[in-house]
């Protein structure tokens, strides 16, 4: 193209984004969606936004460390610069191959998110960008560099800048401008400056090598010792406080080569393969994680049947409930803790709602028990995948130094569900069955998001992905640490890449010599309905994988009952309420006791049906000691009744009732007889069934009406919840309707913005309304129509918002104009009392 078709040069952003066509203004709006939210009026409003503290903050949290260093090379580069420069910069005097062949992507990549803009002979980084990355005394940059001999010479005054060029060897000026100019032509001048170091002592040049990589700043005394006075007189350190000198920029750039940076890093680093072992045993391994999973989440919600642990006044649960419920479910503290997170992020617990405010099982818990394992599975891991508490963070402290706990406040991380997409994404680009070396993992999101994983609470992305490897384990969205097919599945990833010869292993820890140098496409976050269909698939690949529920138990003499396996549902729940798990593992072992039983009759069984339950579902003979538990227990049920009165105790044989008032340990319960067959007590009915029990009795409760009540398993439930809404890492990215309806708004906008008007007609610029008379208004619209001419009008909605359109009249009538709308791209009718103004564009407005 040559110089006169070129385009002129942006002169600004918005001059810039205006020469952008719709694919790269949507690029530029998907990837910084809080530039949208609200829409923009037009371009230069679009620009003002993208150049705002906060908005340049985000984009810059995004990038990854290359393109990161990039920008903070032009930060220190001249405003503008040349590509040349920047490629200095980053590549140095070696003009390293890799940087050169990735710079022009990073450059690419801060251009499309508005961060750069310019051609490649004029670079402007944004200047909020600028003022953020570029070094100062409060805020060093990762650079290492520090001010330039402009800048460090600001406030010397002119004889001193003299003196300095004088000793440096150049000839005096006649101002200070051009003495640091020249100065700064010597230290950029790669041959003079060799000339001028040569003649530096090795110590002088040893102060120099302390500080041209940073920080730049060094401590002097009142009387520098000889090797500092010989740089300090020709500009090489200059003085920026008492006691206080600096490195100029121009002389560090020398002594560096050119580089920006000490170590550009334009690759991404790799992840390593630590193992590899067999698909299938992956996949096996991971089923019966997701299996152990199931049992695990059931055994919790279980526990809380009847009412789980009481809600802390500040929310959540206690140190010594998570306790009690590590032991129950046989597992470290944090592991419970996630358990407790997951089952609550899926919506199957939460606070009932009550006065004495409890934890326990929702609706939607008996609904998931009815589902297929797989299906059950599935829920998990798909409100895992999304879920933005994390439960890692229990036990750790706020910014309030508050002890944070498990269903507390304060557990929620924005970026969670990313770290734990990206770590799954990586684990999906190596080759299947491979397992990573963790380190690789957290030294790659740490290259993608340097800014927010390395000085953000203590390298929380870094622990986030930590915790991402683990979760994944437990789950069984991984086995022995490689990605299962179910959990490739889940991402909606295609197969795995298939190991190269020099990948195979010869035995399951054996190491990978496998390095992927590319950089595999970013597997993008699933929409709802994407990752409900991804998650569906994953079910049906897991679902075969899972071990068949068993109709069966093994009875023992010993009062106890093996479960070779998982029993089904049925079975599962009835030997619950009639047994206690004494252990689990690969085989569940259950044990019958007075407890258990009577449990198992007061759910309403009787001893027949105790009898016959056993003798259906057990392939060994029913035990003569466990027949004989059940009528021993069976006998004694339901002797004693106990009721409300505040309570009290009723039994046909009253010296029972005489042995109980003996009983020392009645004493608590307040008894007083009634009558000859009747104990009034102070307790309340639970307690008073509780403390005869633990006297030996077998009480059973009754109504009013003096039936016995049964006790019926799974009584308590909350009021119908919904589980908690992740909360969003900022703004969600727009989808296509959204995006094209923004765009051609955006347009229009500027449109009706940038229009030229004839002079005189209306004010123009700075967002102004076009203001004139309704007979004017009227009188013009109506000859628009005539002519076919385009309008520029203001107009102001029922809400009392105020915009500029640019419409093209169709018809006039009834104190309404029907017109093409330039802004929503269709014709539309506007209430003429609501039009501000109008007036004509220029003739050559195009």
């Amino acid at each position: 193209m040559s110089t006169e078709d070129r385009p002129p040069a942006p002169r600004s952003l918005a001059e810039a984004l205006r020469a952008r066509g719709d694919a790269a203004l949507g690029a530029l709006l998907r990837s910084r969606p809080d530039l949208i939210t609200p829409v923009p009026t037009d371009l230069t409003q679009l620009a003002t936004r993208a150049g705002t503290r906060a908005s340049v903050v985000r984009a810059l949290e995004r990038l990854d460390r290359f393109a990161l260093q990039t920008a903070q090379a032009l930060a220190v580069a001249a405003d503008p610069a040349t590509y040349g420069e920047l490629l200095g910069l980053m590549a140095g005097d070696d003009a390293d191959p890799a940087v050169v062949a990735a710079l022009p992507h990073a450059l690419g990549l801060l251009r499309e998110q508005a961060l750069v803009w310019g051609d490649d002979d004029r670079l402007r980084l944004v200047r909020t960008a600028r003022e953020l990355l570029a070094p100062s005394p409060q805020h060093p940059s990762p650079t290492g560099l520090g001010p330039t001999v402009q800048e460090g010479t600001a406030g010397m005054s002119p004889g001193r800048i003299q003196e300095i060029v004088t000793a440096a060897g150049l000839a005096s000026t006649h101002d200070s401008v051009s003495a640091v100019t020249a100065l700064a032509g010597l230290f950029t001048d790669r041959a003079r400056m060799t000339a001028l170091l040569a003649d530096a002592t090795a110590d002088s040049l040893d102060v120099l090598e302390r500080l041209v990589w940073g920080p730049p700043y060094g401590q002097v005394t009142h009387d520098p010792a000889p090797r500092l006075r010989w740089l300090l007189d020709r500009g090489l350190l200059l003085p920026t406080a008492p006691g206080t000198v600096v490195l100029p920029r121009e002389v560090a750039l020398h002594l560096r080569r050119g580089l920006a940076h000490r170590a550009p890093e334009p690759v991404p680093p790799v992840v390593e393969a630590a193992a590899v072992h067999r698909p299938q045993v992956v996949d096996s391994a991971a089923a019966g994680q997701a299996y152990t999973a199931l049992a695990t989440v059931e055994e919790l919600l279980k526990d809380w049947d009847e009412g789980g642990p009481a809600v802390l006044r500040a929310g959540g649960l206690s140190v010594r409930d998570l306790k009690r419920t590590a032991v129950a479910l046989d597992v470290p503290e944090p592991a419970a803790a996630f358990w407790v997170e997951l089952a609550y992020a899926a919506g199957l617990i939460a606070s009932d709602g009550e006065a004495d405010e409890r934890y326990a099982a929702t609706p939607a818990y008996d609904e998931w028990l009815e589902q297929p394992p797989a299906e059950r599975w599935s829920r998990l891991v798909t409100a895992w995948l999304a879920a933005t508490r994390t439960a890692g963070l229990v036990g750790g402290r706020d910014a309030k130094d508050r002890t944070l706990s498990a269903l507390g406040p304060g557990l929620d991380r924005s970026a969670a569900p990313e770290v734990r997409h990206r770590v799954l994404a990586l684990l999906a680009g190596l080759p299947e069955g491979a397992a990573p070396v963790a380190g690789t993992v957290l030294a790659r999101l740490r290259w993608e998001r340097p800014l927010r994983g390395d000085r953000r609470e203590d390298d929380l992305r870094g622990r986030l992905a930590e915790w991402a490897l683990s979760e994944a384990e437990l789950l069984g969205v991984t086995g022995r640490g490689a990605l299962s097919a179910q959990g490739r599945a889940l991402l909606g990833a295609p197969a795995a890449p298939a190991p190269g010869p020099e990948g195979e292993p010869s035995g399951p820890g054996d190491k990978l010599p496998v390095h992927h140098h590319h950089r595999p496409a970013p597997l993008a976050p699933l929409s709802p309905a994407e990752q409900a269909v991804a998650s569906a698939a994953a079910a049906r690949l897991l679902a075969p994988l899972l071990p068949e529920p068993l109709d069966h138990v093994l009875l023992q003499a010993d009062l106890t009952a093996v479960a070779p396996g998982p029993l089904q549902r049925p079975l599962a729940d009835m030997l619950g309420v009639l047994a206690d798990v004494e252990s689990k593992g690969g085989a569940t072992v259950y044990r019958f006791t007075p407890g258990s039983v009577r449990r198992a009759l007061d759910a309403g069984q009787a001893a027949s049906d105790l009898h016959a339950f056993l003798a259906a579902h057990s392939r060994t003979p029913v035990p003569q000691p466990l027949a004989y538990l059940i009528d021993d227990v069976a006998r004694r049920h339901g002797h004693l009744r106990v009721g409300a009165a505040s309570a009290y105790v009723r039994c046909d044989d009253d010296a029972v009732l005489s042995e109980i008032l003996a009983d020392k340990r009645a004493a608590g319960l307040g008894l007083r007889r009634l009558a000859p067959t009747v104990l009034a007590a102070q307790a309340d009915p639970a307690g008073l069934l509780e403390g005869l029990r633990a006297m030996g009795f077998a009480p059973a409760a009754e109504s009013a009406e003096g039936d016995v009540l049964i006790t019926r398993a799974l009584a308590h439930r909350t009021p119908p919840r919904t589980a908690p809404e992740p909360v969003p890492d900022g703004p969600p990215v727009p989808d296509d309707t959204l995006l094209a309806a923004a765009l051609r708004a955006i347009r229009a906008g500027d449109l009706a913005s940038t229009t030229p008007r004839k002079p005189g007609t209306a004010p123009a610029g700075n967002g102004e309304l076009p203001r004139t008379g309704a007979a004017e208004t009227l009188a013009t619209m109506q000859a628009a129509v005539l002519t076919g001419e385009a309008l520029w009008i203001g107009y102001v909605n029922a809400e009392g918002a105020a915009s500029q359109r640019v419409i093209a009249p169709v018809r006039v009538e009834g104190g309404f104009v029907t017109a093409y709308d330039h802004t929503a791209d269709e014709v539309r009718t506007y209430p003429l009392h609501r039009i501000t103004g109008v007036a004509e564009l220029a003739d050559d407005a195009g």
